[in-house]
């Protein structure tokens, strides 16, 4: 089972894929897609889709895993978001890809057994369980393959 998870934004895209065999954890990829900080916004979702749907292509995942949306205080950077899930949801269902939507509590307990655990803890939990050599950098990278860990779960629910 080969599973995607994204951390959604506009400026940058965390992306992680994750596969399971026989109870080992293998990283496939993992990394940031990045947009120019003073291009249109939609510029930015058009180049970002372009990076996802050659993802998509090139790793044929079996199912992805995406951050549900949480409310934020600052207006502008959630509706970035919110727009940046939309065109991951729009491209993941364009390629038949099955969609979970985890909260970042769900996916922390997921990986480190503590919901209310620091994003340094997640970064090396993601570490010690997928043995790299170092934790994912930056965070939204390490996020997203904290996803795809905990979209293996969900998807190998029956």
């Amino acid at each position: 089972m080969r599973i995607l998870g994204i951390d959604p934004g506009t400026r940058r895209m965390g992306y992680g894929i994750a596969e399971e065999d026989r109870g080992s954890y293998w990283c496939i990829a993992v990394g940031c897609f990045t947009t120019p900080t003073l291009a249109a916004p939609s510029a930015r979702l058009f180049a970002l889709q372009e990076h996802l749907h050659a993802l998509l292509l090139e790793h044929r995942p079996s199912g992805a895993a995406i951050e549900r949306l949480f409310f934020s205080k600052n207006t502008r950077t959630a509706l970035a978001i919110a727009e940046a899930r939309g065109m991951i949801l729009t491209t993941l269902a364009q390629a038949h890809v099955p969609i979970v939507e985890l909260s970042p509590q769900h996916v922390k307990l997921g990986v480190t057994g503590y919901g209310k655990a620091t994003k340094r803890q997640v970064q090396h939990m993601v570490q010690r369980l997928f043995t790299l050599p170092r934790p994912p950098s930056p965070d939204d990278a390490a996020d997203a393959l904290a996803l795809a860990f905990t979209g293996l779960s969900h998807f190998r629910q029956p």
